[in-house]
């Protein structure tokens, strides 16, 4: 089954009702992560979860391919934006937020590839412990990682994008694909996505 949006815990909601009225800026936090040509016709958006397994099996199974047949030919642009279902996926987002251009894409890939590794823990330190062993491979120190969970505004601009994304897309589960700002509802299978795709490309 899809996974559904729960609630999020209570320091999250209040979170999301004051992000809703707050105009941030985030330097370095807030670039954009995508693979592709920034410019193509195409843009796919993926709105995900680091927990949620059923994004972890799109990432390992169907994204490949859309690298492999249409990004990597500079024909589609693949955008990331973080949709955490839980505080486990919203500190993974942090720390890939955290993580270098050159290395953000990689660490997405270890992230999800260890997803039944790390994600599963009796208390929030220790899957953080496990994210730490994961992104120490991508010279991110303990130290690093520790101020970039405490880092409020980057919190804030996650979750700030989950409200737009909630609000504009009426996003109800994970994954949720966008295809030039409109909302896929078909299989989530590379050939239907090729199909649509394919239509915009003529």
């Amino acid at each position: 089954m899809i996974i559904m949006i729960k609630n999020f815990f209570k320091k999250t909601l209040i979170i999301f009702s004051f992000v809703l009225f707050s105009s941030l800026s985030y330097a370095q936090n807030n670039e954009e992560i995508f693979i592709g040509n920034k410019n193509a016709k195409v843009e796919i958006k993926i709105y995900s979860s680091f927990t949620c397994p059923h994004c972890a099996n799109f990432h390992k199974n169907t994204y490949p391919k859309l690298v492999k047949e249409y990004a990597s030919k500079d024909l589609i642009k693949i955008s990331f934006i973080d949709f955490p279902l839980d505080i486990a996926a919203l500190n993974a987002s942090k720390i890939v937020r955290c993580s270098t251009k050159e290395s953000s894409i990689l660490l997405i890939d270890e992230i999800y590839k260890n997803q039944n590794t790390w994600s599963t823990g009796d208390k929030i330190q220790e899957i953080n412990k496990k994210l730490f062993l994961i992104a120490n491979k991508f010279n991110l120190s303990n130290e690093k990682l520790t101020n970039c969970l405490k880092d409020q505004k980057l919190e804030d601009k996650i979750l700030n994008d989950r409200i737009d994304g909630q609000k504009k897309y009426s996003i109800n589960s994970t994954p949720t694909i966008i295809i030039n700002d409109k909302k896929f509802d078909g299989n989530l299978t590379f050939e239907n996505l090729s199909k649509e795709i394919s239509k915009i490309l003529k």
